[in-house]
């Protein structure tokens, strides 16, 4: 199962909307995933399998083979355009 974390400022608006499009992406494409919403002050140390967020906080992550880009929190059919190849990498599938 694959943990993946949602990530805005606060952790509780934009990320939050993502995640619950992010786990209907998962479910589509068959893949077991752990998904939640978190504050960026928190999210590296949530060691979690992908980070899901914007080009202006993905930057700022340590790890960038572990991040994935979004274009927007609320549009699902682009956030399934920015993650689906990723996270079909990283399910093996």
């Amino acid at each position: 199962m694959l943990k993946i974390r949602t990530v805005c400022g606060n952790g509780i608006g934009s990320s939050l909307m993502a995640a619950n499009h992010v786990k209907n992406i998962c479910a589509a494409l068959n893949i077991k995933a752990d998904v939640a919403s978190i504050d960026f002050a928190n999210a590296e140390g949530e060691k979690a399998d992908l980070y899901v967020t914007i080009k202006d906080l993905a930057k700022q992550f340590t790890d960038q083979s572990k991040v994935a880009v979004i274009r927007s929190y609320v549009n699902k059919k682009q956030i399934e355009e920015d993650i689906s190849e990723k996270l079909q990498q990283l399910a093996g599938v």
